[in-house]
């Protein structure tokens, strides 16, 4: 044979290898297998919330006060609480676990597009994401959740600077630790959704669960509802107090809350929340349409629709996205929406590892309708109206 033909050979060996290793590794990483710890990642069903219909629900959650099953509780009381990083670029929607968080917080990242810190605990989701990048002011409000809760995210905020939520995660000992950087947690606990890449740019396919998180949490990390040494999660953790639905004839008729973020930004960031006065919830509206979670399409709803104003600034660390701050230790003023009424308030988080608390105008802590608590994070002065 000569040298051509060799040539000629060799190169359509080389091409059929790539071609069948490019479709095994497809294969193997794509949200198209089923996966034995998140279910079937293409029908995106919601396999770890999965529960008896008949059993009662006699079980508090601790963390937002819903009353929930044994089953899940038995289920929550191995674990700590744990934060995912998502996004709400237009690209991300819609995204996967929202409705399936205890706490969600919402602010702005970056060029006035928000993102979302989403605290799971008493319940899981099979899907969570897309999975974005960690912020100082995110780090912020985990750290109100019990010790060392889990935090999770793709990368974050590493300029050198106020900002920098990388180095954050190094001093304060959660690297290795607590903290589950997407960079350093290895395939399958995040992976990629292949499928949604159609028309999307790749920052917006990462994807995780929560039993995966738990899971790696548990085996890698040694930390269950106890850490290594035997410490309980929450032996300082600060619940806040609850209460039930009140009668529909005692709920009030606000009936649309509404806000943007940026003023003068894309309305693609505004949200409105509708109240309904049957079953006492606000459902969320997103850029001017219903938002919904990819993993049930249910449209998201809150109990609690809290809005926590904050100083916003600059980090001015010359990163080109600009690098935002926002003060969210020692105190400062609110709105909280719940059962068809609005109360002033004052939000207080004495230290960063303090939970943040909501008070009224009498300086009594405010109490959360048992359910999902939605904080909206709004730069002082922005206009919500209602």
């Amino acid at each position: 044979m000569d040298k051509k033909a060799v040539v000629i050979v060799s190169v359509l060996i080389f091409l059929f290898s790539f071609s069948v290793s490019f479709w095994v590794f497809s294969r193997e990483t794509s949200s198209n297998i089923v996966d034995p710890l998140a279910g079937d990642n293409k029908s995106n069903k919601n396999v770890e919330n999965t529960i008896n219909p008949g059993e009662s629900k006699t079980e508090e959650c601790p963390i937002n006060g819903e009353m929930l099953t044994k089953t899940q509780r038995e289920r929550w009381e191995k674990r700590r609480p744990l934060g995912i990083m998502v996004e709400n670029h237009k690209e991300a929607r819609p995204q996967s676990g929202l409705t399936s968080a205890d706490v969600i917080y919402e602010a702005v990242a970056e060029g006035g597009i928000t993102r979302f810190l989403t605290i799971f605990y008493c319940k899981d989701a099979s899907h969570v994401g897309p999975v974005r990048s960690a912020r100082v002011y995110f780090l912020a409000l985990v750290r109100g959740y019990g010790d060392k809760p889990l935090y999770a995210h793709v990368g974050g905020a590493n300029t050198d600077g106020p900002a920098d939520a990388l180095g954050l995660i190094e001093k304060i000992g959660w690297s290795r630790y607590n903290d589950l950087n997407q960079f350093s947690v290895p395939f399958p606990y995040f992976w990629r959704d292949y499928d949604r890449l159609k028309g999307r740019a790749t920052e917006h396919t990462v994807y995780t669960s929560t039993s995966k998180l738990w899971k790696y949490a548990a085996e890698k990390r040694n930390l269950t509802n106890v850490d290594s040494k035997g410490v309980p999660w929450d032996k300082d953790f600060e619940k806040w107090s609850f209460m039930d639905d009140p009668k529909v004839s005692e709920r009030g008729d606000i009936n649309k809350v509404s806000f943007g973020f940026w003023n003068n930004f894309s309305g693609a960031y505004d949200v409105s929340w509708l109240y309904n006065k049957e079953n006492n919830s606000y459902k969320r509206i997103n850029g001017g349409k219903p938002h919904l979670d990819r993993n049930n399409n249910k449209q998201i709803t809150a109990k609690n629709v809290i809005i926590v104003f904050s100083q916003q600034r600059s980090a001015n660390d010359g990163y080109e996205g600009g690098h935002l701050l926002y003060t969210l230790t020692g105190y400062g003023n609110g709105l909280a929406f719940q059962n068809g009424n609005v109360t002033k308030i004052t939000w207080k988080k004495p230290t960063v590892s303090s939970r943040m608390k909501f008070y009224n105008t009498l300086g009594k802590e405010l109490s959360i309708v048992r359910g999902q608590v939605f904080v909206e994070i709004l730069p002082i002065g922005n206009k919500v109206t209602y």
